[in-house]
């Protein structure tokens, strides 16, 4: 029964995030610095772009925050990490580096982090795919952040280290679900991540996946708006359980459901061949500079 199963359990992700900074900050006033990595300052502004959008999420696990609260609203909550970045150069593929100056801040990061975050929300719905996509991605992030010496490990590590022990409890058979509380604060951490280290293009390829399941919703969209008789594009939200256990999907429109669709699968075995999807872009976008 579904209705038994706690629905906003990332509420438990902030407050361990909120636990291992308050613990380590305190340990590093006493004079234990070296025991752990340093929190510096882009560190605090990424756990307070996390519970921006944690604490949006939240609200919009309980009540309708509206269509235009949800897309304007959120653009904001990256600018006090956005301020700290310097300098505002961006590498495009086949043009080079790109010096945006303050729209660098002022747009590109916001946009950039308000989307990684809902690309998060939406590749989701499987027992343990959110929260597991989003470990894999963040622990690549965290690789490509200590070797190449850059910021935001303590976060990414924080970070990390929640997430593997709330999918524990978040794999199937799950006893508890993220919510968009959970959704939308794990993918601001990977946005934050990314922007805070000039990991955009990298951090891009890491997310195709997400990208790709974004991408055919869009579709989606556009087919049911140009159809909207059509019974091939009407709106579904749940598949359904054979008595062998595979999935009875009612469509090929989102990435999850693309495989169980045209071939007998177990939820496991889709949440398991998502984490070796992204895992697979992780691997490319983690040998890309930028």
């Amino acid at each position: 029964d579904l209705r038994k199963i706690p629905t906003s359990g990332g509420i438990s992700v902030l407050l361990a995030l909120f636990i291992l900074y308050s613990a380590v900050a305190i340990l590093e006033a006493l004079g234990y610095q070296q025991l752990f990595p340093p929190i510096t300052l882009l560190d605090w502004k990424a756990l307070i772009v996390i519970c921006f959008f944690g604490f949006f999420g939240l609200l919009d696990d309980f009540t309708d925050v509206g269509r235009i609260t949800k897309v304007f609203l959120p653009f904001t909550f990256s600018l006090p990490l956005a301020i700290e970045l310097h300098p505002n150069v961006v590498f495009l593929p086949f043009i080079g580096l790109v010096d945006f100056g303050v729209l660098y801040w002022l747009a590109i990061v916001p946009v950039y982090v308000m989307v990684t975050s809902n690309l998060v929300n939406m590749h989701s719905g499987f027992n343990g795919m959110a929260v597991g996509l989003s470990a894999i991605v963040i622990g690549f992030l965290l690789a490509k952040s200590i070797i190449s010496g850059r910021d935001t490990i303590f976060m990414l590590t924080c970070m990390l280290g929640v997430l593997l022990g709330f999918l524990w409890y978040n794999r199937y058979p799950s006893r508890i679900f993220e919510g968009n509380v959970g959704a939308l604060s794990m993918g601001a951490a990977i946005g934050a991540g990314i922007v805070a280290n000039g990991f955009l293009v990298s951090g891009f390829v890491m997310l195709i996946p997400h990208v790709a399941n974004f991408l055919m919703y869009i579709y989606w969209r556009i087919m049911r708006k140009l159809h909207p008789q059509d019974e091939r594009w009407r709106a579904e939200k749940f598949g359904k359980v054979r008595e062998d256990g595979t999935l009875e999907v009612p469509n090929p429109l989102t990435l999850k459901w693309l495989l169980p669709y045209h071939l007998k699968m177990t939820e496991k075995q889709v949440v398991l061949t998502m984490y070796l999807l992204t895992l697979v872009f992780c691997i490319l976008g983690f040998f890309i500079d930028f």
